[in-house]
């Protein structure tokens, strides 16, 4: 078992693949932090813990009579507001008998076993006894009569960490919960380090940013109700020096899809804390004397191989043990997107006609998007109607699903099941069915109001409506959207004490909902989409295998979307189109040719109207479709290499998919902004570096080592927009 314990000293030791994790509990009862990084074998390591005396400010509790030991410069495990330790904490618990906040946890009891309990009501990562195990902590505050669980699960073959908390109220008096972070980790010395995040907005999701850890405090976060297109619940430290090949990197993620709080902060003394979990702004838990919470999960990995091999941890971990069901291993279908060909302009013949042109060039699935539903056409009402617009679809939905069954093609749909227009005759019969404040009218986002998840006859009457739709004709798919920012966060199902719980209490209820519909419907195909990427997070998909990237599909700007979000997300989660040109958000033109290049990275669709492309046009969506089915292997389980960022100069971007057995690769090369004459040396990774491999398109053959340490030249480097797909295989 990876995790081990030396009794004598009370230490534990986490050994997830190549990277230990190590913590105590000292002589006063309290768990403090040893270490995190690469493989060490010792497991006494009390000298870890040695800390100087600091000035008189910094206050010792009562049990630290006769030796220095503070919380406000000691290494802590899980720390806590209200006993003296002034940094940020992950707990903060509101006594109802005093007033105030003070909360103290020891070191109760241990226990470890192999696998990994599940997480009841939330998303989380799965594994069996032979893939993980887990040490559980019992912690208790003797005064208040809070007891918290921590859970810590560890990947034998990852180097991938999971952490969650259970906050109990063991006491006689009610307990708020202020603050509950799924994750504290506490490193020594942070000042050759740095911090990288996602950032973005709609239709520009997950720039990397990398700036040096500084002293103070720097977070990123979420309050509108969903991770956000804004910020992603990712975050990560590296040293100085730390490439995509080299260097020490360490990546907080957090399994949860919305308010989040991530943050990186520098003590005087050099020392750092990240902390991760559920922003404490805006939220508010009640606990009566007997029950619990429960945190989301979060999930730590360590790399000594810089940011490409955090990143690959975290694809093989998120791929194979957070995606479920069918379409974790059957191939996914390609798919064309009725949108940006039609929006909201069509009726049946429209659509078949679009359907009917794709079958022929190897697309195997229309999806119908926004309007087919209520009175529908534009933005403004019909939400919440999840009725057949007959006046659309002549002879209903069911019609049109036969005939785009006998093209031998599968069909999926559009919701937008969370929103409802005030425009809508569900809205009018049941106005109470919004989040919603007292006394306040509400704001409107993209003409419409929020329902309130919270509601089980909310998430009746949506299971009741899919369950309607899907029994029409056999539907395969589903695009479940999110359009809007959350406002007046506020139920009329609760009393005044819990109106801080309603921002999970949605999570949990959607998760309810998602969770229904995944067990009535093993089969059916969902993919998430908010605005675009605007909840593209590690809690989708365990319900969605794909999720769609942004809302921005021009090829060009792809390159930065898809290749940040490749920092936590496997590339096989990216939905990721081929658009008209112009583009529809940016205007730009870019060959077909490369736009497929670019969309094959992911989970590979079409998003235009395919009867006004040239014949020549059309041959090439041919190969492109037999391409994916060809390569469907490679890049949906293979590992992914970042080769060349688009950031580096903007001038070309590059990544590999390699094969797990290294007998394959992939290789993409794009060209963004063109230089004359000068060739272009991309070096892969990941190679075996004694194999031969030959280049399909051309025949050349290199050794392994030669691609990796030479690289393979670029010749046509001076078109804009030009790309390359290059296919290697091992001679023999």
């Amino acid at each position: 078992m990876p995790i081990y314990y030396h009794e004598e000293t009370k230490t534990f030791r986490l050994d997830a693949k190549d990277s230990s994790y190590a913590f105590f509990v000292n002589r006063f009862g309290y768990l403090q932090h040893l270490y995190y990084g690469a493989h060490i074998s010792d497991t006494s390591l009390s000298e870890l813990a040695y800390t100087a005396g600091h000035s008189s400010i910094h206050a010792l509790p009562p049990a630290s009579t006769g030796a220095f030991f503070s919380l406000d410069v000691s290494r802590m495990e899980y720390p806590c507001f209200g006993r003296g330790d002034c940094r940020g904490t992950a707990l903060s618990i509101r006594r109802s008998d005093t007033g105030t906040v003070d909360t103290d946890l020891t070191y109760v009891s241990h226990k470890l076993y192999a696998g990994k309990p599940t997480l009841a009501g939330q998303p989380a990562t799965y594994a069996t006894a032979d893939e993980a195990d887990t040490l559980e902590i019992l912690l208790h505050d003797t005064v208040s009569g809070a007891e918290v669980t921590l859970f810590y699960t560890v990947f034998r073959n990852l180097a991938a960490i999971t952490r969650r908390v259970a906050i109990r109220n063991a006491g006689k008096n009610v307990l708020e919960v202020e603050r509950a972070l799924s994750l504290c980790v506490d490193f020594h010395d942070v000042t050759d380090m740095d911090v990288v995040h996602l950032y973005g907005e709609w239709a520009r999701e997950r720039s990397v940013e990398r700036v040096p850890m500084m002293h103070g405090t720097q977070s990123v976060g979420s309050l509108r109700g969903a991770s956000s297109h804004v910020h992603n619940p990712f975050l990560a430290l590296c040293s100085h020096h730390a490439t995509e090949t080299a260097g020490d990197a360490c990546g907080f993620s957090l399994v949860y899809c919305g308010n989040f709080l991530a943050s990186a902060e520098m003590d005087s003394d050099g020392g750092g804390r990240v902390l991760l979990g559920i922003h404490p702004d805006g939220f508010r838990w009640r606990l009566e004397p007997g029950e619990t919470f429960e945190t989301p999960e979060a999930v730590s990995v360590w790399s000594s191989e810089g940011l490409g091999g955090m990143s690959r941890t975290y694809h093989r971990l998120y791929a194979n043990h957070l995606v479920r069901g069918k379409w974790k291993t059957e191939r996914r279908p390609i798919l064309i997107n009725n949108w940006e060909a039609t929006y909201f302009n069509f009726d049946e013949e429209k659509i078949f006609g679009i359907a009917e042109e794709a079958s022929k060039l190897g697309i195997e699935m229309l999806v119908l998007d926004d309007g087919w539903f209520g009175k529908r056409d534009n933005d403004k009402s019909g939400l919440g109607d999840w009725f057949v617009n007959e006046q659309k679809l002549k002879g209903g939905l069911k019609k049109l699903v036969d005939r785009i069954h006998g093209l031998g093609m599968k069909f999926g749909i559009w919701f937008e099941p969370e929103m409802v227009s005030p425009d809508s005759d569900l809205y009018r019969a049941h106005p109470e069915w919004a989040l919603q404040v007292p006394g306040r009218e509400n704001s409107v986002g993209r003409n419409q109001y929020v329902l309130d998840m919270t509601r089980t006859e909310v998430q009746d009457y949506l299971f009741g409506r899919f369950a309607d739709v899907l029994s029409q004709g056999g539907i395969d798919y589903i695009k479940w959207d999110f359009n809007r920012n959350f406002s007046e966060v506020g139920s009329l199902t609760v009393g005044t004490e819990r109106q801080g719980e309603i921002f999970h209490r949605y999570c949990l209820g959607l998760y309810a909902l998602l969770e229904r519909l995944h067990n009535a419907y093993p089969d059916l195909l969902l993919e998430g989409c908010a605005g675009g990427g605007g909840r593209f997070d590690p809690a989708w998909l365990y319900y969605a295998p794909q999720i769609w990237t942004s809302d921005d599909s021009d090829a060009i700007e792809r390159l930065d979307i898809q290749y940040g979000t490749s920092f936590c997300y496997p590339p096989s989660a990216m939905g990721a189109h081929v658009s008209a040109c112009p583009n529809h958000q940016v205007h730009r033109t870019t060959p077909i040719a490369t736009r497929g290049n670019v969309a094959l990275m992911g989970a590979f669709g079409y998003e235009l109207d395919l009867r006004t492309l040239t014949d020549e046009e059309k041959e090439l969506v041919r190969q492109q479709c037999a391409d994916f089915r060809r390569d469907y292997a490679l890049t949906h389980t293979g590992d992914f290499y970042r080769l060349i960022s688009p950031w580096h100069d903007r001038t070309d971007c590059a990544w590999c998919f390699v094969s797990p057995d290294r007998r394959e690769a992939l290789l993409t090369y794009v060209v963004i902004r063109a230089k004359i004459s000068i060739p272009r040396y991309v070096r892969l990774q990941g190679l075996n570096p004694d194999a031969l491999y030959r280049c399909q398109e051309t025949g050349e053959e290199y050794h392994g080592d030669t691609l990796m340490h030479a690289g393979y030249c670029i010749r046509k480097t001076n078109s804009d927009f030009h790309s390359e797909k290059l296919h290697f295989e091992v001679v023999g």
